[in-house]
């Protein structure tokens, strides 16, 4: 491929991984990770309440990995309430699967910004043929995406299998329990899918300008191989 198309490809997939470090770092702050409706069971059970009734039992819940908001709906009007994770639900969540996903978006944010770096370097450069070369845009490239898909797993089992919402909703509530009546992963939830998908595209356009995967041989590498042998 001429070195003008090399230059195009790679400052395209410098500027996408910049893209997803800043999506990363915007989406950590936010509390659009999970939306859901919670449903006050205590209230429902004692009226008996059905049908539309029941929506006056129904409240409303969002979060992020720092903090977020619940409506809390026991027939008598929404009542608002702020919580912050740190260090308020500590003791109540899977601590430790819930800082592993924050760390592991650190991580994505770092080798984001410093595989955009080293596109540019690639692009306008003359790099070595080790890290600084395509050998290290696969590397940040695919730790990365590992990133980002770690990212979402771990989210996901501390959301769906842990019960996240339903542990938040009971929160310092004594005498009335609150049941998930629904809940869907919001926006910053899926920009980290996006950004997973990026950079695995971007490691295909490395590909796409002609160099070839680490650790694969070409038949050509094996012949020149053959010739130095023979010269000595």
């Amino acid at each position: 491929m001429p070195a003008q198309q090399k230059k195009i490809i790679f400052c395209i997939a410098g500027v996408l991984s910049f893209a997803c470090a800043l999506g990363t770092a915007a989406a950590i702050g936010t509390q659009r990770w999970v939306k859901g409706t919670i449903l006050c069971k205590t209230g429902a059970l004692l009226v008996n309440a059905t049908g539309q009734e029941l929506e006056k039992f129904i409240g409303e819940i969002q979060y992020g990995l720092f903090h977020g908001e619940r409506v809390r709906q026991c027939g008598l009007g929404g009542r608002p309430f702020q919580f912050s994770f740190f260090p308020d639900l500590l003791k109540v969540i899977p601590a430790s699967i819930h800082v592993s996903v924050i760390l592991f978006c650190t991580v994505l944010i770092i080798f984001a910004l410093v595989g955009a770096g080293f596109f540019m370097f690639n692009a306008f450069g003359s790099p070595y043929e080790t890290l600084h070369g395509p050998v290290g845009l696969y590397l940040w490239s695919f730790i990365a995406c590992s990133c980002g898909c770690l990212i979402m797993i771990l989210f996901s089992s501390e959301v769906k299998i842990h019960h996240l919402s339903e542990k938040i909703a009971n929160f310092k509530e004594g005498s009335f329990t609150f049941k998930t009546h629904s809940e869907q992963f919001a926006n910053s939830f899926w920009i980290i899918l996006v950004c997973s998908l990026v950079h695995f595209l971007n490691a295909l356009l490395i590909r796409f300008a002609g160099f070839q995967f680490p650790f694969s041989k070409s038949k050509d590498s094996g012949t020149i191989t053959g010739a130095v042998d023979l010269m000595y």
